[in-house]
């Protein structure tokens, strides 16, 4: 083997590497049955940070004008506790928050049925925590949405 190859494969990741040898990892969401784009398919992550960015300016907001009375500074500290009771709230009744219905998407059961609202309150708890959420699985799911058995779709 080329030094080339060997830095070409390190620079480019494992699962680059492993399909260069000839394994299958198929499309997101395949192994869920899920469809491979289109209603119903796996949401594209930057669809999910739009949607949370819209959801954290929206708790900002609200944080601020309704809670903070108008001090920027506790409407941040605020804004967490916000974005934590909305997110259960709505995922628990509608399965989207405002940022998720904003892009199109909806967090359902990987059978296809809807979120209970304790599994709505443990995603968000944690969401919350940040180190569940950056940790994918190769379908791009976190070990939040992995935990309920959830997963993020397009609608």
């Amino acid at each position: 083997m080329d030094n080339r190859e060997v830095i070409g494969s390190w620079l480019s990741g494992p699962r680059a590497a492993a399909e260069q040898m000839g394994a299958e990892f198929g499309y997101r969401g395949e192994r869920l049955g899920l469809p491979k784009d289109g209603p119903g398919s796996i949401a594209s992550v930057g669809r999910r940070l739009a949607a949370l960015f819209i959801d954290w300016v929206l708790s900002v907001l609200i944080a601020y004008g309704l809670i903070a009375h108008r001090d920027i500074h506790q409407a941040n500290n605020w804004a967490l506790v916000v974005f934590a009771v909305v997110s259960v709230i709505a995922l628990g009744l509608v399965g989207s928050t405002p940022g998720k219905m904003i892009m199109r998407l909806r967090v359902v059961q990987v059978d296809g049925g809807r979120l209970s609202p304790l599994g709505a309150a443990l995603r968000t708890l944690l969401l919350v925590l940040v180190v569940p959420a950056v940790v994918w699985d190769r379908d791009t799911r976190g070990l939040h949405d992995r935990a309920v058995k959830a997963v993020q779709v397009r609608i």
